[in-house]
C-alpha cells in the first residue's frame, strides 16, 4: 500500500494524503514485562476451539469445544486462562512483595503494569469487564498481540457484559468497546499484518439501564491477513455514480453508487472538523445564569467593547499564570482557525416563559465574523426537549413527548429559529436534540420522569415532524439528530425518515468501533459524530495530556478511515470534539463554593483510567481560574489537531 499511495500522492485529494500518513501507522513497542506463556504469536481463530451458535441473532453463543487448547492458544492470564498467572515467577515474588494488595480499580492507576495486569487477572469483576481491562493493561504494557487476544476474548465470549457508572446510573456495553479496540490496533500497527472483518455487535434498547429490555446481536467476524494493500483498500470517488442526493442547496448528503456518504458544501467534500465551545466564565453554569449557553457571546468583562473568550483569549505559554508583553489577546476564535476547526456546534437560546425561541440567545454579527473572517461554520441546536428545555415541562416530570402543548411549543420554537437564522451564511447544519434516549436524564437510578428513551415512538414522530417542517422552511442546510450512542435508530429509521444524518454522542474507548457498520444497517445514513473526547485528568495520578492526546487520535483516525473513499464503512462526514475549553460547573452535586477545579469522577467510562472526570475535557484549560474567562493553557491534544489540520487542509 504504501509504493501505491507513494505514486499516487501527487494527484489525489488531501483526504486520501491524511489517510496516507494514519496508514504508516507504528512499529510494534517493545514491551515492558514479559509474558512466560504468550500463547499463539497471532489473534486466535475461534472456530478451531468450538462453535459459534446463533451468529446474527440475539441468541449468540459461542461454545468452546477444545478448552484446553484454547487456553494454551490465548496464553496466560486471559479468559480461560487467567489463572496461569499463577505459575509465573514475578506473579510469586511480588505477592510475596506485598505488591499484589490493591483493588483491581485502584491497580488500573498502578504505575507498576506487570502488577496491575496480575491483580486484573485474578479479579473478582464480570468476566466481560476483567476480559476488556485486562486488554487494556496488556496494550498500556506494550503488549499489543496479547492485547488484541483479550479484547476478543471479550468480545466473543462477553457480548452481554457491561460497565455501571458510579451511582448504578448509566451502563456501557463492553463489546463495542472491545471491538472498537481491535479495529484500533489493526490499523495502527500496520506490522500486525492482520484485519478483523465482519465483526460487529447492536445492542437495542440500551438507552435505559433496564438491561432485562435489552436486545444484544452478536458477528464474531474473521481476521484476515495481508499487507497494507490487501486490508485497506481504496474507493476512487471520482469514477461512481451517484445513488441519491439529500438536500436542494447550498449544503447536501451525496450517496454514491458503492454506498459512501459525503458531506458537500457547494459542490465541494467538506469534512466536519468541529468542536463544542461553551467558553463558560467560572462561576457561571446553568443553575446561576438563565442564559447559561450564550453567556459567552456578550461577555465583556473588561468594557472594551470586544466580546471576552472570541477576541481576548491569550495563551499562557509559560504557565504560570500571568499574561507577559509575549502573551497577547489572540482570542478563541483565531486559537480554533489555528487548529484547524472548521465548525462549531452551538445549542439556541429558548425562552422559559412559553418555550419560544429566544432570538437575544445568539449574537448574530458575532457568528457572521466567525465565517467571515476564521471560516468557521455552525452547527445551530435545539434541544428538543432535553433537560425539558423549549418543552414547559417541570423537572421532575421531564418532557412528555405524548403531550400536544409541549410538542406545539417544540414545534415552534424550532419553526422560530429557522426562520430567524436560515439566511446567516454561518449556518451549516440543524441539529435536533442532545442524547434525549438517554434513560434516565440525569436524575438518579429511582427517577420516574418522562423523556424521549421512555417514548420512543412519540419522540421519533415528533423528530419526523419537525424535520419535514425544517426541510420546507430551509432546503439549503440538512437536518441531523444529537443522539447518545445508536441507541433508537431503528425507531427513527421507521418513525423518521426525514432525518438527513445520524449524529451521535459517542464514548467507547479509543476509536469508535462497529458503530459505523450499526449504523449503515439500522438506518442507512450519514455518519457526523456529534460529540468525541477524552478528559485530561487520570484519577489517582493528576493531570494526563499525553492519555488525552492518544485517545483523541485514534478517533480522528477511524472518522477518516470511515469517511468516504476510504476502506471501511464509507458513512463518515466529519466529527465534534467534546471540548473546547473546560468547564468548571459540571460537578455540580459537589457544592463547592469556592468553584474549583473538581477532580472527581462522574462515571465509568473506557477511558484510560476507567474514569470520567466532567470538568477535565478540554483542549485547553482556564489554568488556575484566577484570570476566566481570559487564560489558556493548551493542551498536547490542541497542539495534535494543529499540525494534523495544517499538514492536510482538507476544506
Amino acid at each position: 500500500m504504501i509504493g501505491v499511495l507513494e505514486c499516487r500522492t501527487q494527484t489525489v485529494d488531501p483526504f486520501t494524503l491524511l489517510l496516507y500518513e494514519f496508514l504508516k501507522g507504528e512499529p510494534l513497542p517493545t514491551p515492558s514485562f514479559s509474558l512466560i506463556n504468550p500463547g499463539t504469536l497471532g489473534p486466535i481463530d475461534y472456530a478451531t476451539y468450538g462453535r459459534f451458535e446463533g451468529v446474527g441473532t440475539p441468541q449468540y453463543r459461542y461454545i468452546a469445544e477444545n478448552p484446553e487448547g484454547l487456553r494454551q492458544a490465548i496464553g496466560e492470564g486471559i479468559f480461560p486462562n487467567q489463572e496461569a498467572v499463577l505459575q509465573n515467577p514475578a506473579y510469586l515474588a511480588l505477592a510475596e512483595a506485598g505488591k499484589l494488595s490493591d483493588s483491581h480499580w485502584d491497580a488500573l492507576r498502578s504505575e507498576n503494569g506487570q502488577a496491575a495486569f496480575f491483580i486484573w487477572a485474578l479479579a473478582g469483576e464480570d468476566p466481560g469487564v476483567q476480559t476488556y481491562f485486562t486488554g487494556v493493561l496488556l496494550e498500556q504494557a506494550g503488549h499489543i498481540t496479547h492485547a488484541l487476544k483479550a479484547y476478543y476474548a471479550a468480545f466473543i465470549h462477553f457480548p452481554q457484559s457491561v460497565g455501571w457508572g458510579e451511582n448504578q446510573n448509566f451502563v456501557w456495553y463492553i463489546a463495542p468497546a472491545a471491538l472498537a479496540s481491535i479495529h484500533r490496533l489493526c490499523r495502527d500497527y500496520p506490522a500486525l499484518g492482520v484485519q478483523l472483518v465482519d465483526a460487529k455487535v447492536v445492542v437495542e434498547n440500551s438507552q435505559d439501564i433496564n438491561l432485562e429490555n435489552d436486545v444484544i446481536t452478536v458477528w464474531p467476524g474473521r481476521f484476515v491477513r495481508g499487507d497494507n494493500q490487501a486490508l485497506f483498500p481504496l474507493a476512487d470517488l471520482d469514477e461512481l455514480p451517484v445513488r441519491q442526493v439529500r438536500g436542494k442547496g447550498q449544503v447536501q448528503l451525496v450517496q454514491l453508487a458503492n454506498g459512501h456518504w459525503q458531506l458537500r458544501v457547494n459542490n465541494k467534500p467538506f469534512l466536519v472538523r468541529g468542536v463544542t465551545y461553551s467558553p463558560t466564565m467560572i462561576g457561571i453554569g446553568p443553575n446561576n445564569d438563565r442564559k447559561f449557553s450564550s453567556h459567552w457571546m456578550f461577555s465583556d468583562q473588561n468594557q472594551n467593547g470586544k466580546i471576552d473568550a472570541p477576541y481576548e483569549a491569550w495563551v499562557d505559554r509559560n504557565a504560570n499564570g500571568t499574561q507577559e508583553a509575549d502573551e497577547p489577546a489572540v482570542g478563541d476564535f483565531q486559537l480554533m482557525k489555528d487548529a484547524g476547526i472548521n465548525t462549531l456546534r452551538l445549542y439556541a437560546g429558548r425562552l422559559e416563559s412559553d418555550g419560544s425561541y429566544d432570538p437575544s440567545s445568539i449574537n448574530k454579527p458575532l457568528l457572521r465574523d466567525l465565517y467571515e473572517r476564521y471560516q468557521i461554520r455552525v452547527i445551530m441546536g435545539d434541544f428538543l426537549g432535553a433537560y425539558t428545555i423549549g418543552s414547559g415541562a417541570t423537572w421532575e416530570a421531564g418532557t412528555d413527548y405524548t403531550n400536544p402543548e409541549q410538542r406545539r411549543r417544540l414545534l415552534e420554537g424550532v419553526r422560530q429559529m429557522v426562520e430567524e437564522l436560515r439566511s446567516e451564511p454561518f449556518i451549516l447544519m440543524w441539529l435536533l436534540g442532545n442524547e434525549n434516549n438517554m434513560v434516565p436524564d440525569y436524575t438518579g437510578v429511582n427517577a420516574t420522569r418522562t423523556n424521549a428513551g421512555s417514548q420512543p415512538q412519540a419522540y421519533a414522530s415528533l423528530l419526523q415532524e419537525v424535520s419535514q417542517m425544517i426541510h420546507a422552511l430551509d432546503p439549503d442546510h440538512p437536518v441531523a439528530i444529537g443522539n447518545l450512542d445508536t441507541g433508537m435508530l431503528d425507531v427513527y429509521a421507521q418513525h423518521a425518515q426525514e432525518l438527513d444524518i445520524i449524529g451521535i454522542n459517542a464514548y467507547r474507548g479509543q476509536g469508535f468501533g462497529g458503530l459505523w457498520e450499526e449504523v449503515k444497517q439500522l438506518f442507512d445514513r450519514p455518519v457526523l459524530i456529534t460529540e468525541y473526547g477524552c478528559d485530561a485528568f487520570f484519577e489517582g495520578k493528576g493531570e494526563d495530556e499525553d492519555s488525552q492526546a492518544a485517545y483523541h487520535n485514534a478517533a480522528v483516525r477511524d472518522i477518516v478511515f470511515n469517511q468516504a473513499g476510504g476502506p471501511f464503512t464509507g458513512n463518515a462526514v466529519g466529527g465534534v470534539i467534546f471540548e473546547y475549553l473546560d468547564e468548571w460547573w459540571k460537578d455540580t452535586h459537589s457544592g463547592d463554593p469556592e468553584n474549583r477545579h473538581q477532580t472527581l469522577a462522574q462515571y465509568s467510562l473506557p477511558f484510560p483510567d476507567g474514569k470520567s472526570h466532567e470538568e477535565w475535557f478540554g483542549m485547553a484549560s482556564q489554568g488556575s481560574g484566577a484570570h476566566s474567562p481570559f487564560e489558556r493553557r493548551l493542551r498536547k491534544v490542541y497542539y495534535q489537531y494543529q499540525n494534523l489540520w495544517n499538514k492536510t487542509p482538507l476544506n
